[in-house]
């Protein structure tokens, strides 16, 4: 029997397919225990057409990482639908153009790591091939860099390694969860981008440290200038003086 989890370097190569008139169309959407990083709320957020807090409020929950200690997102699904993703419609994705960065992967996985002897992070990918997926009996051959850029990723792993920085950062300075304030700092920075950007920035609640000229009027007008700032921003606020 072949191992569901297939460790690829990125010239390996992997058959895939998928489209609506396979037997299997949707399956991956249900079931789900899905994350969503920062950058895949922003962007599914604007595909939407509403605010960060809206977003969140209507399709998500909030819970505190085990690992991590860190606030958490994940889509909020039901029971009674199987614990489907509540973007999936019989034709498919409802945010598909803005899906979340391990949807936009699949079948491929990725992870990051520090090497002990560079100190540089390290991704690896592997392919997932789960029972109930008929993708990888049709489709064409790829090699992982070739999926890769086919689905347009390199952009989401560029501003979620930054969030893996800081998950790194703060286990290294401060194990164990965040206390209340310092946990409702991380969530408005960097999930409900719209309250930071109204709270911080047009308030003057950073202070000195505020942005002003050119680079305030760019984080009022760009959403993903806006979100690097707050990463940045969190780094420096929460984690730099443990």
């Amino acid at each position: 029997m072949e191992e569901p989890i297939i460790p690829l370097s990125q010239t390996d190569t992997f058959i895939f397919g998928c489209h609506g008139e396979m037997a299997c169309f949707n399956s991956c959407c249900r079931d789900l225990n899905q994350y969503l990083s920062p950058f895949d709320i922003l962007r599914a957020k604007r595909h939407l057409g509403l605010s960060s807090a809206e977003f969140l409020s209507r399709f998500t929950r909030s819970h505190t990482g085990q690992e991590s200690g860190l606030p958490v997102i994940t889509l909020k699904t039901e029971p009674s639908s199987g614990f489907q993703c509540p973007f999936v419609r019989p034709e498919g994705c409802l945010i598909y153009e803005s899906r979340p960065a391990s949807c936009r992967l699949y079948p491929l996985a990725r992870a990051l790591c520090r090497s002990r002897d560079t100190g540089a992070m390290v991704e690896q990918y592997f392919l997932i091939r789960e029972p109930h997926c008929r993708g990888f009996e049709a489709g064409r051959s790829w090699t992982v860099r070739e999926w890769v850029e086919d689905q347009q990723v390199a952009i989401c792993n560029e501003i979620n390694d930054r969030m893996m920085d800081i998950i790194s950062l703060k286990n290294r300075l401060m194990p164990g969860p965040l206390d209340l304030k310092s946990a409702q700092m991380f969530h408005l920075a960097c999930y409900d981008t719209d309250g930071f950007r109204e709270q911080l920035l047009e308030t003057g609640a950073l202070g000195p440290a505020a942005p002003s000229g050119d680079l305030l009027n760019r984080l009022r007008a760009d959403d993903v200038a806006l979100l690097n700032f707050a990463m940045d921003w969190v780094k420096e606020t929460l984690f730099a003086s443990a």
